[in-house]
């Protein structure tokens, strides 16, 4: 299911031939939706009519001041199951928007007092309606007003007269990338949620699972690997201990060392992680790095000792990066070290606990500067890389 990583790297080209022969990320589909479908979206315009039962077919709102073409819309948009409301100018339209939620507009551009340009340029400037497709529907055919209007913030451009079939497939088309775009913010909540979780049972970990994210989305990047590649790392470093919910918080804050009882109870915490986060819609994807991030090149990790290539790369950097954390932050059982040692052993412990061809990437990725503490959420992760 997986794809192979096997992208060239800007600091060593010969990373890429090797990524092939320690195997591939098995991270899952990575396709665009891969982390879209963690939840289910409901529509946003259910309404309670007197009976008592939600209406959950979606609402399009119509924009247009001209009355024998609105009711060709409504009729044409009910007959194919859809509710409409229609409004004849912009004024009318954004409060529509604000009151009644819709899950479309279909907007004129030729309004009176506010054209739809502005309209479109309106909706896009509250936040609150930045996934709302919005279609414009015009009589004008120049390239300079399609422009205008996609660099206002719409999603389409209809020319009237329109064929009732492109429009209502254009209408289909918007409500899928919307239904996306709405699972992708679920998605992020989602895992906020759990990551936190994490933090909130062990409070000496606090901010671990976010600054592993934005180490972690750094180092693939350096190690050549692609946006989505990337959304998947970042994930799974947002979630890797996420299994630590299942451990007694005795020996999460054991200030000594563990006996071999305890030790062997923490060491289940990545299949912990695992069975957690498989019911996610996506989890396929980040899977691998939740129960892998403890592997090690050796061969000597945990749970299942895989070793070297066999390794999936996702949780390969997040084990570096996991590691490199905990030897700079305190812990109940020790103080923090330096940067500087941490990356003595970093650099030493290539070949046997770390990738050595990741390790010099990492290293060089701290010493150029990288801002260790800083706080981004899951969204915004991969604008830092």
């Amino acid at each position: 299911m997986g794809q192979t990583l096997s992208r060239s790297l800007p600091n060593a080209r010969s990373y890429a031939a090797n990524a092939r022969s320690k195997g591939a990320m098995s991270t899952g589909d990575y396709g665009h939706t891969a982390l879209v479908s963690l939840g289910h979206a409901r529509h946003s315009s259910s309404t309670m009519p007197a009976g008592g039962v939600a209406d959950d077919r979606r609402l399009v709102l119509v924009v247009e001041d001209d009355l024998s073409i609105g009711r060709l819309l409504q009729g044409l948009l009910e007959r194919e199951g859809y509710r409409t409301i229609r409004v004849d100018n912009g004024e009318a339209g954004l409060a529509a928007i604000d009151r009644d939620r819709p899950d479309l507009v279909l907007l004129d551009v030729g309004l009176p007092r506010m054209d739809g340009f502005e309209v479109v340029r309106r909706i896009r400037a509250d936040g609150r309606w930045q996934s709302l497709p919005v279609i414009l529907l015009t009589a004008r055919t120049r390239t300079e007003d399609l422009v205008t209007g996609l660099d206002a913030g719409a999603d389409d451009f209809l020319t009237k007269p329109f064929q009732h079939p492109e429009l209502l497939a254009r209408i289909r088309s918007a409500l899928r990338l919307r239904q996306a775009l709405v699972r992708m913010q679920q998605a992020n909540s989602a895992v906020a949620a759990l990551a936190n979780a994490v933090e909130a049972k062990d409070t000496m970990t606090e901010r671990h699972c976010q600054r592993l994210a934005n180490m972690a989305a750094r180092l693939g990047s350096r190690a050549g690997l692609s946006v989505i590649e990337l959304e998947v790392i970042a994930y799974g470093a947002l979630l890797h201990d996420v299994g630590k919910i299942g451990i007694p918080e005795a020996i999460l804050t054991k200030p000594g060392p563990l006996d071999e009882h305890e030790w062997k109870l923490m060491r289940e915490h990545p299949i912990i992680g695992e069975r957690i986060c498989a019911p996610l819609g996506a989890a396929m994807a980040f899977l691998p790095i939740v129960r892998h991030h403890h592997e090690r090149w050796d061969g000597r990790g945990y749970p299942d000792g895989l070793r070297a290539g066999g390794i999936p790369i996702g949780a390969r950097i997040v084990g570096l990066v996991d590691a490199f954390d905990a030897m700079t932050h305190d812990r109940p059982y020790r103080i923090g070290r330096g940067v500087a040692g941490a990356l003595e052993e970093v650099q030493g412990e290539a070949g046997r606990q770390f990738d050595p061809d990741l390790a010099p990437l990492f290293i060089a990725e701290i010493q150029g500067g990288t801002d260790l503490d800083l706080e981004l959420p899951p969204s915004a992760l991969l604008t830092a890389v």
